[in-house]
């Protein structure tokens, strides 16, 4: 069965802000994130033969939004580790630089400590990360979350007390470690 060009469009209009959001969340860079975005629009257009209706449609664009951004990031960490090996890159500065994060609804004197925080919300473990990127800037319920990540509500609840005390303590302990060095 065909997804007819109508259908398809009215999928993209109803979703593409979700899963721009999703991916610059991951990503802190606005061009990455319009790249996934496109990568998740085109996989929704080739498998949409594949998906089940066990799930919404908003829930399989989700998974498939985190999985591409996953997919993204791994691959930027394997061709930085494979730059210090020798590979040359023809934008150096990328591959050794951790991305900037310039949110457009950012506010100037905020910027600073967005950039810690978000620095600090990518040092979590995978799934801590992904939870709490969901629950806490998406708003997701714990069930929602639970759908997305084929996991039980209380497992979800558990890598949100687990991610929220993560970030309390890092976030402290570069709190402290400012401190020190002013």
């Amino acid at each position: 069965m065909n997804l007819l060009t109508s259908d398809f469009e009215a999928i993209y209009k109803e979703h593409k802000v979700l899963v721009y959001n999703v991916a610059l969340n991951y990503l802190q860079n606005v061009e990455d994130a319009e790249e996934i975005t496109q990568d998740v629009f085109i996989q929704v257009y080739q498998s949409h033969s594949k998906f089940k209706s066990n799930s919404s449609l908003k829930t399989w664009i989700y998974r498939i939004t985190i999985n591409k951004s996953l997919d993204f990031i791994k691959h930027k960490k394997s061709s930085k580790r494979f730059f210090i090996f020798g590979k040359k890159s023809e934008n150096e500065n990328e591959l050794l630089s951790i991305s900037n994060f310039e949110h457009p609804g950012v506010l100037m004197e905020n910027k600073e400590k967005s950039a810690i925080l978000y620095q600090t919300i990518n040092e979590l473990p995978e799934n801590q990360k992904t939870v709490f990127l969901l629950s806490k800037l998406e708003g997701l319920s714990n069930p929602e979350i639970a759908t997305i990540m084929e996991m039980s509500i209380s497992a979800i609840e558990s890598l949100v007390f687990r991610a929220k005390n993560n970030l309390k303590e890092k976030l402290t302990n570069k709190s402290n470690e400012f401190r020190k060095n002013k």
